[in-house]
């Protein structure tokens, strides 16, 4: 078993799992938000974070003890394009930790907070988060990313998510760019089948993550709830570290049509398989909603 960091939160991990909120994309839409625009979201960190903290809250009270920040797609270029200068830019990073941390303190248990680190491709909003590939080398992505961790380091979540990476290069940019940060990290990959979206075998990928004593969990997120049956078990077994999870509902975004197609196919009953495998965070992402997160939470307690 690989050594973890003696961390609150990896000694939380060690005393059971910790049940991860939902989509926070989807309950702001309940909300009845609109983000119809490039930076999804992370406008509303500017334009109305109250309704951030609200949808952080919804997920408090469904029984979520790890709340993941809307820092997803927000960066320094992305508001740029908005006529946000990097002083002001690093500001709307470092308040979504303090909404999402304001929005713990609504809980009767203690919540952590999960600093989203989200890809490059996220950036450009065009759905290239899901291919990877973007014909950069490491070292560039590393020049992209460690900017915004720095600022959200600067707020002082209590770990920092590495998620939603679609390849080995920019997990591997991202390991580089929180050297030192002081904070602890999941990396988490989304995959089809047991493939990275790039197309890299995920016993690899995850093997990236292996003797980082940094990196506290490792796993997939944003993937069909299918899939990570599987990722589960290759990621204990490439890392020896405990494992994060969270798909989405199983429906599949249209790009075109800029809507869900399919139904629905996360299940709570599937917990049991994804703990017994070595999952100690556990969620769900895109269209998982609060009911959801409470449904998991109350498997996990019988379990």
């Amino acid at each position: 078993m690989t050594s973890a960091p003696t961390t609150p939160l990896a000694a939380a991990l060690a005393r059971g799992p910790l049940v991860l909120d939902g989509g926070l994309s989807n309950q702001l839409a309940a909300q009845g938000c609109d983000l119809s625009d490039a930076l999804w979201s992370a406008r509303l960190l500017a334009d109305d974070p109250g309704q951030i903290e609200a949808a952080h809250t919804a997920y408090v009270r469904a029984g979520a003890r790890v709340l993941i920040t809307s820092s997803y797609q927000a960066t320094f270029e992305g508001f740029a394009r908005r006529g946000i200068g990097r002083e002001e830019a690093a500001g709307l990073l470092r308040r979504s930790v303090d909404v999402a941390r304001r929005a713990a303190g609504a809980g009767a248990e203690e919540v952590w907070v999960a600093a989203s680190v989200g890809p490059y491709g996220a950036m450009l909003a065009d759905g290239s988060e899901y291919r990877g590939r973007y014909g950069l080398s490491v070292a560039e992505l590393e020049r992209f990313h460690r900017p915004r961790v720095e600022a959200l380091v600067a707020a002082g979540p209590d770990v920092l998510a590495l998620e939603t990476v679609p390849d080995i290069d920019e997990a591997e940019a991202l390991l580089k760019a929180v050297e030192g940060c002081g904070v602890p990290v999941w990396l988490s990959y989304s995959v089809e089948g047991e493939r990275t979206r790039a197309g890299q075998p995920l016993r690899e990928a995850f093997a990236l993550a292996a003797g980082r004593e940094q990196v506290i969990a490792v796993g997939v997120n944003c993937c069909d709830p299918r899939d990570a049956g599987r990722a589960v078990e290759l990621a204990s077994e490439a890392t020896g570290k405990p494992v994060v999870v969270y798909p989405n509902s199983g429906e599949e975004w249209d790009a075109e049509a800029r809507s869900w197609r399919g139904l629905p196919t996360f299940d709570a009953t599937r917990v049991a398989a994804w703990r017994s495998a070595g999952a100690r965070l556990i969620g769900g992402c895109c269209r998982v909603g609060p009911d959801s997160v409470t449904a998991l939470a109350r498997t996990l307690r019988s379990l």
